[in-house]
């Protein structure tokens, strides 16, 4: 019996208008409770993977399933699922929206459209709050926030979904030490409590004492699968991607 949440056979994806895939035969399995780091450098695919996996980019080859669903079927039902963090999202100044209400939009997809928030996802988006440590900020602006502020509002936004898979796109870079630490720590715990992590980074100092599975990218392609502790997993990325390893 196989624990696979993510299930990638000789896929291929592209963009809309795209000449060339994107990804190309990318093969993957990444089961339940998994800490998977993506590195390689500026242009390899590993946005684009995540993307893949979120069922949001057309699927041209191959065979896909994310937590048992088609995604050549129900990319929207697999996005109910899998919470997405992505990269340098910055809010307007002038949004209308408090974090306390940004956090709660992660619990529309299993309300409906036309479905108002109850108790239970009241109680959802402010666990995920007070798991960030950001129960204070829930009356603020949520354009008024700083960077890393709105950073730790997005992962709660997504944590209030109780997804079973957990993709992150650079989810330090906003972040000063403390708060690394701290995210680190939570992603750690939510690894050990079965949520699948999926983090792109170039980031390596404040990962999970954990083992660590590494997925290397280039040209589209993963050209390095391994496990390793920590403390090796930037020699690893930076040696099979060479200098510039960023995302």
């Amino acid at each position: 019996m196989t624990d696979a949440v993510v299930n990638l056979s000789g896929v291929y994806t592209a963009y809309e208008g795209a000449a060339n895939p994107s990804l190309r035969n990318i093969t993957l399995t990444v089961d339940r409770g998994e800490f998977v780091v993506v590195g390689g450098p500026n242009g390899a695919g590993k946005t684009t993977l995540l993307e893949t996996i979120n069922g949001m980019l057309r699927i041209t080859h191959g065979s896909a399933r994310v937590c048992g669903i088609n995604l050549l079927e129900d990319g929207v039902g697999v996005r109910r699922r899998v919470g997405y963090v992505i990269q340098n999202f910055a809010f307007d100044p002038l949004s209308p929206f408090t974090a306390g209400e940004v956090v709660l939009m992660g619990r529309y997809g299993r309300l409906g459209y036309l479905n108002r928030p109850k108790e239970p996802d009241i109680r959802a988006a402010r666990q995920a709050m007070k798991m960030l440590g950001i129960e204070d900020l829930a009356d603020s602006p949520i354009g008024t926030l700083s960077g890393g502020q709105q950073q730790k509002v997005l992962i709660a936004q997504n944590l209030a979904k109780e997804p079973e898979i957990m993709l992150l796109d650079e989810p330090f870079s906003n972040l000063d030490l403390i708060a690394k630490r701290s995210v680190s720590t939570l992603l750690h715990d939510l690894a050990r409590a079965g949520i699948t992590v999926i983090v792109v980074s170039h980031a390596f100092d404040d990962l999970p004492p954990r083992p660590i599975r590494i997925l290397v990218m280039n040209r589209g392609e993963v050209t390095v699968d391994r496990i390793c502790t920590p403390d090796k997993v930037e020699d690893v990325v930076r040696t099979a991607s060479g200098s510039d390893a960023r995302a």
